[in-house]
């Protein structure tokens, strides 16, 4: 079976080894930001847990998206607690890792949090705090499944392959993109290869998968062979979000569609500049909107 995807995974993995800069000319701007500028919600972007995306890194752009609606975006350095979350409104968690996995993406792929970091973000997110948590392909689900627990999802330490030859995936309305409030303005969504989940009761769905994809989990990031483990896509997920005590959560199993960056020799557009992947951009400005808001994004 795994022999069908061989030329699929080549592709991305030669995505992978490319070079892969910010790019720096993504700066956008809107008619209709939620906020006047330095205004809004002060929303943390975590880089105290070995992120592969920080504020400063390869999530620039998703700051800088976040800033242009309004919000105040600062930086979360070190260990999550109840003083360093006290003045935050929201919270951006993108692939963190345990530090044994900063040089190897290999199993195992332990948390890259505490037990007792997870029961300060679980205990602030009950009480109005708006959690954005974002877990790529493995080792990066892994390093968060104890958190995403915490919250009733379940990870797949995978990678969410589509049946076909490209890489990346196009969800839109009625094919994967669920009619939702929070994809309001959002015809299709563009991804980069990411892991899955599975929804506990009272989540809502925003991004399905289906039986044309294949989660494969590998020992080693970007190593099949024949003993890999595969699951069908159906009845997994790639976008979520349920409210938890006073508080929202939002899980996404992909980093890149938030980011904006320049990919390979020829310095391929990948993420939120990507013309094809406009949309992107009013889904995580929906996404932080609803975080942060009361009963409904803050449309104009």
């Amino acid at each position: 079976m795994l022999r069908s995807f061989v030329p699929a995974l080549l592709l991305l993995s030669s995505g992978v080894d490319a070079q892969q800069v910010q790019d720096s000319l993504f700066r956008p701007s809107f008619a209709d930001p939620a906020f006047n500028p330095g205004t809004g919600p002060c929303i943390a972007i975590d880089q105290g847990h070995h992120n592969f995306h920080t504020r400063s890194g390869r999530y620039q752009a998703c700051a800088r998206v976040l800033e242009a609606d309004g919000f105040r975006v600062v930086d979360n350095d070190g260990a999550f607690t109840e003083k360093s979350l006290k003045n935050l409104d929201a919270l951006v968690i993108a692939n963190a890792l345990n530090v044994s996995n900063t040089r190897q993406w290999a199993l195992p792929t332990p948390s890259a949090f505490t037990e007792k970091e997870i029961a300060i973000v679980k205990a602030w997110v009950e009480g109005g705090g708006g959690l954005l948590l974002i877990a790529d392909h493995m080792p990066f689900a892994g390093a968060a499944q104890e958190l995403a627990a915490a919250f009733g999802f379940t990870f797949s330490n995978c990678f969410a392959v589509e049946d076909v030859e490209r890489p990346l995936e196009r969800f839109y309305r009625g094919a994967g993109l669920s009619d939702h409030l929070l994809t309001i303005g959002v015809d299709t969504v563009v991804t980069y290869t990411g892991s899955a989940f599975q929804l506990p009761a009272g989540a809502s769905t925003l991004i399905a998968l289906n039986d044309g994809y294949t989660l494969l989990e590998p020992d080693t990031a970007w190593r099949f062979n024949e003993s890999t483990r595969e699951r069908k896509g159906a009845g997994w997920y790639q976008a979520a979000v349920v409210n938890q005590g006073r508080g929202r959560v939002a899980i996404f199993g992909e980093a890149a569609m938030f980011s904006a960056q320049l990919a390979g020799p020829q310095a391929e557009p990948t993420g939120m500049n990507m013309p094809e992947a406009r949309d992107n951009v009013r889904f995580l400005r929906n996404v932080a909107r609803w975080l942060t808001g009361p009963d409904e994004p803050r449309m104009k």
